[in-house]
């Protein structure tokens, strides 16, 4: 299984309809079982100081774990740049898994990262500190990454990816990903 994981809780964010157009790739390319984590679905009341016990663990949380963590061998993670990295609703959210289950959520997974951003580096930044984190967790991240930059040049009005280059890159990624 690939879990793709839209990687902020900000509504109407312009990183959902991107990891919506990643699964609809993905699903062209192959008939692995392949589902999507919007992290705007979150429970809200999941941070909390007894968050670091398994036993406060929200259940909302180990049900998303049980679901789209645990059993993927593969994570695919989309997300904005946000003050010069990567979402902290993203890391509080990898903190929380890291609770309960560590080994079976991150040990030896393969993951992939793809940045957006309306600048122009298209989160580099974001994306070597994701990969620093997920590398101590000893999770395999591909090579390859995929920086999305100009949102506002290379989307149309929903969101959609509508520039060629881009749309080209985003399949490739894809394919990188499945033989990865």
């Amino acid at each position: 299984m690939i879990t793709i994981i839209s990687g902020t809780n900000r509504r109407n964010n312009k990183t959902y309809p991107i990891a919506k157009q990643f699964y609809e790739i993905f699903h062209q390319k192959t008939v692995e079982n392949i589902e999507l984590l919007n992290l705007v679905d979150l429970p809200l009341d999941f941070i909390h100081a007894g968050m670091y016990k398994s036993e406060g663990q929200n259940k909302a949380i180990k049900k998303i774990q049980d679901a789209y963590m645990i059993p993927a061998d593969k994570l695919f993670f989309v997300f904005p740049e946000y003050n010069g990295s990567f979402p902290g609703i993203l890391k509080i959210f990898i903190d929380a898994l890291s609770i309960r289950e560590y080994k079976a959520t991150f040990k030896h997974k393969k993951a992939a990262l793809v940045g957006t951003a309306t600048g122009r580096a298209g989160n580099l930044r974001g994306i070597d500190h994701l990969r620093g984190s997920l590398t101590h967790m000893n999770t395999i991240v591909l090579p390859g990454i995929l920086p999305i930059s100009n949102l506002d040049k290379v989307t149309d009005s929903e969101g959609i990816v509508n520039d060629q280059g881009t749309k080209d890159a985003m399949t490739k990624m894809v394919e990188d990903f499945l033989a990865f």
